[in-house]
């Protein structure tokens, strides 16, 4: 910004400003191998959303944009760079976003705001404890005096604490190192370490490559798993309508794939190398994240009780919540984009209630894409008859009886009733349970299709009796 000066009666004097083209940095820190960030993420990067609604009116006529996209990892690393002043926007999970508000508290004069959500999965599924595929472990308890590697700092460390919490066992009781994503998920392959806990959607990747296998979801914690945008407080204050186009650009981004999940799923496989399998299973319909930019009084409360969890584990500064959480400029992007906050706020998906209406099945045929059914033994048929014929089924996909979360069919465990009726099961103590209730009989997928009597079925299996499929 540049005074003019202009000589009146032999004084100088200074008149309004003439604003001069402006260069404004837009950074902004993403995970492009965590699912729940995409939204704020890749798809807004890869689609040039951000370009679209950037403001090019008023004080920003002559304003030039640099838009800096860093990936990273995990969320602290995006935190350090926030208070580096390296970047302004930061896109993490639950745990990182609550040591960012602290971290940033914790400084002189820095502040940084959280201003949105990207999405959640309301009983906290998306992190998880996995353990190799061929592990004895079972159960949390199992763990005691054994290692577990996780991303320290991230929402599965937090996750991780918070079961142990729950389950009475000190966090002195395990040996817990901090690995990446990539890193951990090599170890259990290799056997390398007892388990791994890990944020979305590396469990299920491991599930899906067949190099792990789940002990603990992340909705047994029963508290919601989120994410979100934060940015630098002085960077929103400086420049609100950037901060509105960046969050308008989060909005159509969730959109984009709510239109079509499959093609959404397809791109980010492209995007990430994370396959369209394992992103179908968090972002269609029913799947493990809802999309939702929104703040509710919900997360709030969820927020805060992950920083009571960090604060009975670890020394982690205060934070003043009311100062750190606002969702002025949701609200504006709203507005703007024509929709209605008030109601987007209020709604919340349960997948305990609204997948139950779904079709309670998915086959990911290779060349005819989703078939949907509306019950799980139609599902079944339909693969032992792809099987016998050799066509190539992707992925397979069915809920848990409990909770309602979306599962890859091929780890579920599947209970048959005396009447033929499948239910399925995320965890096989839960399937044993309802197996007992029902007078019925727990069986893996290859054993429920090897049961179907459908010419030639036994030839879909490859040398040591592994279903080729997911």
């Amino acid at each position: 910004m540049k005074w003019n000066v202009v000589l009146l009666c032999g004084l100088t004097a200074l008149v309004s400003p003439t604003l001069h083209a402006e260069k404004i940095r837009v950074g902004v820190g993403h995970q492009s191998m965590c699912s729940d960030t995409y939204n704020a993420g890749i798809i807004v990067k890869e689609l040039n959303l951000l370009e679209k609604h950037l403001p090019k009116t008023g004080k920003y006529k002559d304003a030039t944009f640099e838009l800096d996209w860093k990936d990273y990892t995990s969320g602290p690393p995006i935190t350090n760079m926030m208070l580096a002043n390296k970047l302004d926007f930061g896109v993490m999970g639950d745990y990182p976003l609550i040591v960012n508000g602290a971290k940033f508290q914790e400084t002189a004069s820095l502040r940084s705001l959280y201003v949105a959500g990207t999405g959640y999965n309301l009983h906290g599924s998306g992190n998880a404890i996995v353990v190799p595929i061929d592990s004895d472990i079972q159960t949390l308890e199992d763990l005691k005096g054994k290692d577990i590697s996780t991303p320290v700092g991230s929402a599965a460390w937090g996750m991780t604490l918070k079961a142990l919490q729950d389950k009475g066992i000190s966090s002195n009781a395990i040996d817990l190192k901090n690995q990446t994503p990539p890193v951990g998920a090599a170890n259990i392959a290799k056997k390398r370490v007892s388990a791994h806990a890990d944020f979305c959607p590396w469990s299920e990747i491991m599930e899906f490559r067949g190099t792990g296998r789940k002990i603990y979801d992340g909705s047994e914690t029963g508290v919601p798993y989120l994410h979100g945008v934060v940015v630098r407080k002085e960077y929103a204050e400086r420049y609100p309508e950037v901060v509105v186009a960046f969050l308008k650009a989060v909005i159509e981004a969730g959109q984009w794939v709510e239109a079509d999940p499959v093609r959404a799923a397809e791109s980010l496989e492209k995007w990430t190398g994370i396959e369209k399998e394992v992103q179908y299973l968090y972002f269609s319909k029913g799947g493990h994240l809802t999309l939702d930019p929104t703040i509710k009084p919900a997360w709030v409360d969820a927020l805060k009780l992950g920083h009571s969890v960090l604060s009975k584990e670890r020394q982690i500064p205060p934070l003043d919540f009311d100062q750190w959480i606002t969702d002025k400029y949701v609200r504006q992007a709203y507005k703007e984009l024509g929709l209605d906050y008030e109601k987007a706020v209020a709604q919340i998906y349960d997948p305990r209630k609204e997948n139950r209406s779904l079709p309670q099945a998915e086959v990911w045929h290779a060349k005819n894409g989703i078939q949907a059914y509306s019950n799980i033994a139609e599902a079944l048929t339909a693969i032992a008859e792809y099987e016998a014929t050799g066509q190539k089924v992707n992925a397979t996909y069915v809920y848990d009886h409990n909770s309602g979360l979306k599962l890859f069919g091929h780890v579920a465990y599947y209970v048959q009733d005396g009447q033929g009726n499948f239910a399925t099961f995320m965890r096989k103590p839960d399937a044993e349970a309802y197996a007992t209730q029902v007078k019925g009989k727990v069986l893996s997928l290859e054993e429920v299709i090897a049961s179907i009597p459908v010419e030639t079925a036994e030839a879909s299996f490859p040398t040591g009796g592994q279903l080729a499929i997911r």
